[in-house]
């Protein structure tokens, strides 16, 4: 070990059970308006961030501009002869707060469709990657090789008036979403599907065009704009909302922003948590030999799981006291389109054990199952089995939420994003430990 490193080592073991005091004993201590466990740990729960594009309530679950998910999937305008709305129509009510009416709608589809056109360098960049390149920094690679199309640095570097910036990141907004279906599809077909490429149908809505080109029959067109609704955003605070708001609040365009937005979805303990479920179910599976395990035979196994030190993946959230909405969305979709799954059958056990056990145990804050608890199983059942993909479809509609933030923020000049850090040292003097 070279002695940078060793010394680094020697640090880092002094310093660790000063943060691990800090944060066990002196938590609750107030600096200013938060505490330092607050600081320290991730300034969870720390109300310090604007925006009226949803909100998480810990009952009724996200609210987008207002409207529960089932008045939204309700309400808004669907693709005729299909279940889901239209992903356009969402968008019109994500930026307005209003329900469109069909003829809103057709001219948002109007609008992405005529901006869809993907420029010939992105796929190029794509091809020229190396083969074992992960399907995220495809993702984000492919975005941000498209930040010299951006109309707000062409009219920033022009003199723009700060009231008026929204505007051409308006532009952006529409011309990137309109193209993340195409470059999220051209990925999986060329990285999966041996390069065979599906060209764009210009007469289909945003999520029936992605199921096109992905090359996977109905209704997997109804699951993708399902999927990119319910994943389109979760307030600010999370770490893909939050790293997209702050590369923006330093007036970095859209291509730059969603592609750092892409980069910390791509995290384990962010966007990873649905193949996690399902790489856990799998193991599931495995061990009672694929049988679908009766009610005791599941909560016999529940129990052994957690009695071993280990968690029931999909199962709680930070802020949620009652089962996901997404979640519930996601398994009435299940029981309409996959009931006799079988990974959908152990989801289906596991909902029906697990909570009370949960609440058993008391370990648990909320026991109730979350988005990711079966939207990896409902991409399996369809074909889609490849795990580093699925974060490349949360990231769609991720986009979608983010985008509209953006826009906001622009609009509403917000300033760029600085909170102020401590030292150690001074938390341990607000402590009183020195």
């Amino acid at each position: 070990m070279s002695n940078l490193k060793s010394k680094l080592q020697e640090k880092i073991e002094g310093w660790r059970p000063r943060t691990t005091k800090l944060l066990k004993e002196y938590g609750d201590v107030k600096i200013g308006e938060v505490t330092i466990g607050q600081a320290i740990g991730g300034m969870r729960g720390v109300k310090c961030l604007t925006t009226d594009i949803s909100y998480l309530d810990p009952m009724e679950g996200i609210r987008f501009r207002g409207f529960t998910i089932p008045e939204a999937l309700e309400k808004l305008p669907k693709v005729p002869g299909k279940e889901t709305p239209y992903v356009e129509g969402f968008f019109y009510l994500l930026l307005t707060g209003e329900i469109p009416s069909e003829e809103d709608v057709k001219e948002v589809a109007a609008e992405f469709n005529k901006r869809k056109i993907v420029p010939g360098y992105v796929f190029d960049i794509l091809k020229a990657m190396p083969e074992d390149s992960h399907p995220m920094v495809m993702f984000s690679t492919a975005i941000l090789s498209m930040q010299r199309e951006s109309e707000f640095v062409k009219q920033y570097n022009e003199g723009l008036n700060k009231m008026d910036m929204w505007i051409p990141t308006y532009e952006d907004a529409l011309n990137l979403l309109a193209k993340l279906p195409q470059i999220a599809a051209f990925i999986y077909r060329y990285k999966y599907k041996g390069g065979q490429i599906i060209d764009p149908d210009p007469d289909l809505d945003m999520g029936g065009n992605f199921a096109h080109m992905m090359g996977v029959d109905a209704p997997y067109d109804d699951l993708s704009r399902l999927y990119f609704i319910l994943h389109s955003d979760h307030e600010s605070g999370n770490v893909s909302a939050h790293t997209g708001h702050l590369v923006a609040s330093a007036l970095s365009d859209i291509y730059y922003s969603i592609s750092a937005m892409i980069n910390g979805l791509a995290g384990p303990l962010h966007g990873l948590a649905n193949q996690e479920v399902l790489r856990w179910l799998h193991s599931v599976s495995e061990q009672m030999g694929g049988k679908i395990p009766t009610e005791e035979e599941m909560k016999k196994f529940v129990w052994d799981t957690l009695n071993s030190g280990q968690v029931i993946p999909g199962f709680g959230h930070a802020v949620l006291r009652k089962t996901d909405p997404r979640y519930t969305a996601q398994r009435e979709f299940c029981l309409k389109h996959l009931p006799d799954d079988p990974l959908f059958k152990y989801v289906d056990v596991l909902y029906k054990v697990t909570p009370p056990i949960l609440e058993e145990q008391g370990k648990a804050k909320n026991p109730w199952p979350n988005v990711d608890a079966q939207s990896g199983v409902i991409q399996w059942h369809y074909g889609v089995r490849e795990y580093d993909f699925y974060t490349v479809l949360f990231g769609v509609g991720r986009a979608l939420g983010v985008c509209a933030n953006i826009i906001w923020d622009r609009a509403l000049g917000y300033p760029i994003e600085r909170p102020k850090s401590l030292t150690t040292d001074m938390l341990e003097e607000i402590a009183h430990i020195k």
